[in-house]
């Protein structure tokens, strides 16, 4: 089934909310601190995983942000800022993200409620790797689509 605002709307996985520069700059900061935090190679696999992962859910909410919506809080929050991401960036490129990080989630679940050492090494370096590059397809697609949030060129 192609999900769309109404339906979410429908089924009460998201809620329009009105955002601002503010709002968005700082979810950047957010998003910034985590990927710098998941770059530092000293801590655990798990905890660099889980900080990746934190970015991703960020840049997930700015996107449906700039579109005009939130999730609200509550069980399921990451699986429905996922699904609202698939209809904010509105590609198949955002479709293989959002399926990716779905995957993710799930581990991210384990690592934070349920042991260690659940991802390797290679695991913790791969979602940094599409956290950034995820961060590209919603800076340009913010940038194309909703400029009065873009980053201005330094």
């Amino acid at each position: 089934m192609e999900m769309s605002w109404t339906k979410l709307l429908a089924s009460r996985t998201v809620q329009p909310h009105a955002t601002s520069k503010n709002e968005i700059d700082g979810l950047r900061d957010l998003i910034e601190r985590d990927l710098r935090d998941a770059d530092i190679n000293e801590l655990s696999d798990d905890r660099r995983f889980a900080t990746a992962y934190n970015a991703v859910l960020q840049l997930s909410k700015m996107a449906l942000a700039c579109s005009g919506y939130r999730v609200p809080t509550g069980a399921g929050h990451h699986q429905k800022t996922f699904e609202g991401v698939r209809v904010s960036l509105a590609s198949s490129k955002a479709e293989s993200f959002a399926d990716y990080f779905e995957t993710c989630r799930r581990k991210r679940n384990a690592i934070d409620y349920d042991g260690a050492e659940i991802v390797t090494e290679t695991e913790s370096n791969e979602l940094l790797q599409q956290a950034k590059d995820f961060k590209e397809l919603v800076e340009n697609w913010i940038t194309k689509t909703h400029p009065a949030y873009h980053i201005p060129k330094t």
